[in-house]
């Protein structure tokens, strides 16, 4: 071979010699390139049809032919030799600029891109082999470049920084201080995960892609909570094809309760998948095992996540959540050159979340969408038979958990949504039902882990929702009144009488057959006298337990004595309406609270009454738990369970202690409040309403979670009432509804108003009464409504948890304290509404003007009034005679 062209290039950092020559008849080029220490040469094909006999001379005479097609095998052989031999690693001097990273095995490419035709320019990765090009990351999806002077680069302590013309950060990475190097290099593997790492130790990973996917997940990554970071990885959807900026839909592995995939439009949920079953998500038809992929989530005391890893690495898949809200999986076939749907998460209307309501089930098979389970009723008959279900279905019979409960098992189903459950991986299926059996507030239990039979334990507690008929589906247990008979029962109780009936009917006519042979005064008596065709009275055996008050443990004096150190001054809790509360230990450790009635007290008999008669019947996780009471001569004393932080105001409204009440916290006091009205307004035996709801009557356990207490005031109704009046107004200034205050009118939506000051307080931190702005003279409502009104609402936040908060729930807390406190009760929602308002993420309605929020004088000192005492803080109850 002889060589008459010499062509000698530096491209890429790469030296290039280029030669043309002819072997034999065949014309070549060839090419020579450095890459580090290896030497590679490439010869590119021939083209005959050139009428050469030698090698050619590099002169003028070249025809344009020759030029075309040297030119364009150059440039074949130049991007192959920059493919093979690509960059996948920057470092603290290599920066990227005009040039891609390509991981190690070409699956991968990362660069500046523009979408469309836009002049908007960001960092990404996509596929490097697949045309168009389809991406998976951008760094700075929402913060894009105006041009391509960008410059992606890497700096000590493992930081990636994305500077414009300007040298000014336009997005860079956290690292934690735990994971810092000297020596950072970021690396694109060809799993599409950017790392950065230590130079000298690859397993040292201080920041990865993978912790922060914008609307693709890859096989990999994992889709959940790490706990120990407090970091939450979830899919963001795009705003559109031509804008990679962050959109309206968003994909979360929701750990709360129990671990479910969860689709959401801003905080409003579309779609939950129902609980992970050891197998798939409960209501996920089209995520089944399969030879491509295998999927899974994962539970510990760090994290928790949903992830899925390939079985056959030639498959090209991955999970996106599209600008349309449209949840999918996506295989690329090679012989189409396009990406082919596998499945997507939402199928039918049935897949909407909570589209028939609490214990309503769908049936996207169905003329009618939606249907009540077995044994309940439509809420609303008359919406019901319009087709509007959301207001879903009831029990047909009460539940009355002190006469018994029963389970009735319902299968095929997609469980309902474990938003509120509980779970016990080393519980049985039998022990589970105990467990249930046991609390009132567990509505439902069911198996957690079906993968190797019925394994673990699942609760539900409140309204079950989302549920649909599927096959196969699973089973569920679901409470019910003992007087509810399922079939199953039924059928054997009808052949159980049958058979009796038979054995009895051949006993009796034997017995006739005897009787009539005996003695004329011995046929008269004697059934009576053997016991013999005795008739019991179905009434004489009723259970009589709905007749008896609850009986509860009555203390002695001198127990309860020697448990507060004689009523110590230095066990002294605080002081109420009541009469003052003390810490107690007794004999066996137990702490106890004792609240002991004054003698001056204007809440006597009756209201000590009350309260043993009315909370000694209600049971649940959000009341504080009566143990027992003590009369003995002029003492009357009622004895409750002790909680550590003791009353929501303490801490609340203390500048010290607040800090202790994060938003999560405030959030769930919130939450576990709302929960513990609804169950004494709408699921308790008795309808109760407080009529004393405030910041001192919540009472917090070790875990900051709520309890209502101080139920002297409040009054139970039956069947349908919700409200009365009366001509002695209690309770307390502030927290007290218009009506009540002013005409003495009470009801469940007094209640709510008083939640709904509750709330506001625990967003701001301030109290109601007493409340000073320097800008108005009004109160906290006043407050929280103009700023409301100016958009402004955000700006209620205390200072102290900002860091913290949920913008989205702290705002739809605020609108939902709004909606509480509105001026007339028929406006204020139900307490069951405001639990699904504050967990759904739904559209609020517009709140209307609130009660009680005028401008006025500010007071020193928040006061109550009575009119038979002089005024006293905020922690008394108030007394008026003849309300208007």
């Amino acid at each position: 071979m002889s060589s008459t062209l010499a062509v000698n290039a530096v491209v890429g950092g790469h030296k290039l010699s280029v030669h043309r020559c002819k072997r034999g008849k065949t014309d070549l080029l060839e090419l020579t390139t450095t890459a580090g220490n290896r030497k590679i040469t490439s010869l590119t094909s021939a083209f005959n049809s050139l009428n050469s006999s030698s090698c050619y001379a590099a002169d003028t005479r070249m025809n344009n032919i020759i030029h075309i097609v040297f030119y364009y095998s150059l440039l074949i052989i130049i991007n192959t030799l920059l493919t093979t031999n690509a960059i996948d690693t920057i470092n603290t001097s290599h920066a990227l600029r005009h040039s891609t990273l390509i991981s190690s095995g070409g699956t991968f490419e990362l660069g500046f891109f523009n979408p469309g035709e836009s002049n908007r320019w960001y960092v990404g990765i996509w596929y490097k082999r697949i045309t168009p090009k389809t991406v998976v990351w951008v760094a700075n999806r929402d913060k894009p470049l105006p041009d391509t002077s960008g410059t992606l680069t890497v700096i000590a302590p493992g930081r990636l920084l994305l500077l414009n013309a300007a040298n000014a950060t336009v997005w860079s990475t956290n690292t934690s201080v735990s994971l810092q190097t000297r020596a950072p290099v970021a690396q694109l593997l060809d799993s599409g995960n950017l790392v950065v790492r230590d130079a000298n130790d690859g397993l040292n990973i201080v920041w990865q892609s993978f912790d922060f996917p914008t609307d693709t997940l890859l096989p990999g990554m994992k889709l959940g909570w790490n706990y120990v970071t407090g970091r939450e990885a979830y899919l963001t959807s795009a705003k559109n094809g031509g804008d990679p900026a962050s959109g309206d839909f968003t994909f979360h592995c929701d750990p709360t309760g129990y671990p479910q995939n969860v689709l959401k439009k801003g905080s409003s949920v579309q779609y939950k998948s129902g609980p992970w079953n050891g197998l798939g998500f409960s209501g996920g038809k089209n995520l089944m095992r399969n030879a491509l992929f295998k999927f899974g989530v994962v539970m510990s005391k760090t994290e928790v996540y949903y992830h899925y890893e390939l079985l056959n690495d030639s498959v090209i898949t991955r999970f996106q959540v599209s600008e349309s809200g449209v949840a999918e999986r996506l295989v690329w076939g090679d012989e189409a050159r396009d990406w082919a749907i596998y499945h997507t998460i939402q199928v039918d209307s049935c897949d909407i979340y909570n589209t028939c309501g609490a214990h309503g089930s769908c049936n996207a098979e169905s003329v009618l969408d939606c249907a009540c389970l077995k044994k309940f009723e439509p809420r609303d008959p008359l919406g019901w038979s319009r087709q509007e279900w959301r207001n879903g279905c009831i029990r047909s019979k009460a539940l009355n958990c002190q006469s018994g409960d029963v389970f009735l098992k319902y299968s095929g189903i997609k469980l309902p949504d474990t938003q509120h459950s509980w779970f016990n991986a080393s519980l049985s299926l039998g022990e589970c039902k105990e467990v249930c059996s046991k609390n009132c507030s567990c509505m439902a239990y069911a198996s957690l882990d079906i993968s190797r039979g019925e394994n673990g334990c699942l609760l539900w507690f409140g309204d079950l929702v989302n549920i649909r008929e599927m096959s196969p589906g699973q089973d569920i247990y679901i409470r019910l009144a003992s007087s509810e008979l399922d079939d199953s029962r039924g059928k054997k109780r009808e052949v159980l009488i049958v058979t009796l009936s038979l054995i009895v009917g051949v006993i009796l006519l034997c017995l006739s057959l005897l009787l009539y042979f005996q003695m004329s005064k011995r046929t008269d008596h004697q059934p009576a006298e053997t016991g013999w065709g005795r008739v019991d009275n179905p009434e004489d055996h009723a259970d009589e337990s709905d007749n008896k008050e609850l009986e509860l443990p009555q203390f002695d004096l001198s127990t309860v004595v020697k448990a507060t150190d004689d009523f110590s001054l230095n066990n002294k809790l605080g002081e109420g309406g009541f009469g003052p509360v003390y810490k107690g230990v007794l004999d066996e450790g137990q702490e106890i609270a004792v609240k002991r009635l004054s003698k001056t007290s204007h809440q006597g008999v009756d209201e000590f009454k009350n309260e043993v008669i009315c909370i000694g019947k209600l049971q649940h996780r959000n009341l504080v738990k009566l143990l027992g009471w003590c009369i003995q001569g002029a003492e009357k004393m009622l004895v409750y369970e002790y909680l550590t932080n003791k009353s929501l105001d303490i801490i609340l409204f203390d500048p010290t202690r607040s800090m202790l009440l994060d938003w999560p916290r405030r959030f769930n006091i919130i939450n576990g409040i709302a929960r513990g009205l609804m169950y004494l307004h709408q699921d308790s035996r008795l309808r109760v309403i407080h009529r004393d709801l405030k910041a001192s009557n919540i009472l917090l356990d070790s875990d900051m979670n709520p309890k209502i207490s101080d139920f002297g005031l409040a009054r139970t109704f039956g069947g349908n009432e919700t409200g009365g009046n009366t001509s002695r107004v209690v309770g307390t200034y502030g927290y007290m509804s218009p009506e009540y205050a002013v005409d003495g009118m009470f009801s469940v939506k007094s209640d709510v108003f008083s939640f709904g000051v509750i709330v506001l307080e625990i967003v701001s931190g301030k109290r109601n009464r007493g409340f000073v702005h320097s800008d108005h003279r009004l109160n906290l409502l006043g407050h929280a409504w103009m700023l409301h009104e100016e958009d402004r609402a955000i700006e209620m936040v205390e200072s102290c948890m900002r860091n913290s908060c949920d913008v989205s729930q702290v705002m739809r807390s605020i609108h939902v304290g709004l909606l509480c406190v509105q001026q007339h009760p028929e406006d204020r929602p139900s307490m069951s509404s405001v639990v699904l308002m504050l967990s759904n993420g739904g559209v609020l309605p517009e709140a209307k003007h609130p009660g009680f929020f005028t401008g006025r004088e500010i007071l020193k000192s928040e006061t109550s009034i009575s009119s038979t005492t002089a005024s006293s803080t905020n922690a008394l109850t108030i007394s008026l005679v003849e309300a208007r």
